[in-house]
């Protein structure tokens, strides 16, 4: 494993230079907006700088391109870093980051479809690896294409039973085109994450689901400087923010080497088409999707139809055994 995929020293640092100026664009939009989540950015600085700029195939000029590798941020409200991913790539003017959470900017709190570089809505916590599977089962098996789908999820969702059952539907069926990234920074809203920093732990368990689990550390080339301080969904006040700017603006060093993103294999199906996994698969007008359950069984599923809705998603609900009274599998009884 140590040399699968090692880049050369002047890579590497770049790679190092990105990842500081995503912590540091991701600081200072959470600073204006005067709201937002810094910490969940800074977390996976690094994570995103290899994913976008290393790993990942895909045209930043047409964030759309049915080829293109997929990525979800299931912990939505990371959302910041995800923007200055954009910004880095130039998809995005840097100028824009300043305009986050305000009214009459795409840039919301959270990532929502009307971003060109969004495919699904995430924020309602565990729903991004549902989502992530449809795609990936779309493109193995629908499209037979060679894009490969990234979900970055949190350690808080890993509380969420819909995680779970997303990475059993994709061990059953055999989702190898799938990546899922668990960021581990122990961080909650109020208290730790369950398991904390025990990621031996989430390892057993992902493994138990039949998942090729590998732990790396996600902080290999730099610490945190907003790691772990009870700055969870807190902004810097902007004199804060300044000071905390500086510190990893040093540590951006002169490389020549420009790192520019790799483009995808041009092997998708046409197509012209008008609950998470069927979220997933109906992104990129892929397919035609139907979802069906007992009628009375979608009012468990509210949250993943309230988020499907925000995500514009074309899919089909389908509704059986929904008669009036108890006879052929009809209503239920609300007591």
């Amino acid at each position: 494993m140590e040399d699968y995929h090692k880049p050369d020293q002047q890579t590497v640092q770049a790679l190092k230079n990105i990842a500081t100026r995503l912590r540091i664009n991701s600081i200072k939009a959470t600073t204006a907006a005067g709201s937002g989540h810094p910490t969940s950015c800074c977390s996976v600085a690094e994570v995103m700088s290899v994913l976008f700029f290393h790993s990942m195939k895909y045209r930043p000029e047409d964030p759309r391109n049915p080829n293109n590798d997929r990525f979800i941020l299931s912990k939505g409200h990371a959302a910041p870093i995800l923007y200055a991913v954009w910004a880095e790539t130039g998809y995005l003017k840097e100028s824009e980051l300043f305009n986050l959470r305000k009214v009459d900017s795409i840039l919301e709190g959270h990532p929502v479809p009307k971003q060109q570089f969004v495919d699904v809505a995430t924020g309602s916590l565990g729903q991004g690896l549902g989502a992530a599977c449809g795609m990936a089962y779309t493109g193995k098996y629908f499209d037979k294409a060679s894009y490969r789908v990234f979900c970055l999820l949190g350690d808080g969702e890993l509380s969420e039973g819909s995680v779970w059952e997303a990475m059993a539907f994709a061990s059953y069926y055999q989702l190898d085109n799938l990546v899922a990234i668990l960021d581990i920074n122990r961080l909650g809203q109020s208290d730790p994450a369950p398991l904390q920093h025990h990621v031996e732990k989430y390892q057993r368990r992902c493994e138990a689901f039949g998942w090729h689990a590998v732990i790396v550390d996600g902080h290999s080339v730099e610490e945190l400087s907003l790691e772990d301080d009870g700055w969870h969904g807190k902004p810097p006040p902007k004199d804060m923010a300044g000071e905390r700017d500086h510190e990893p603006q040093s540590r951006i060093i002169s490389c020549n080497k420009r790192l520019s993103c790799s483009s995808p294999t041009e092997d998708e199906m046409s197509v012209s088409l008008q609950v998470s996994v069927a979220i997933g698969c109906a992104v990129r007008d892929r397919n035609v999707v139907f979802a069906s359950t007992f009628a009375t069984f979608f009012t468990r599923a509210y949250d993943q139809l309230r988020m499907a809705a925000i995500s514009e998603s074309n899919i089909n609900l389908c509704g059986s055994h929904c008669g009036v009274s108890i006879g052929e599998d009809g209503s239920l009884r609300w007591v």
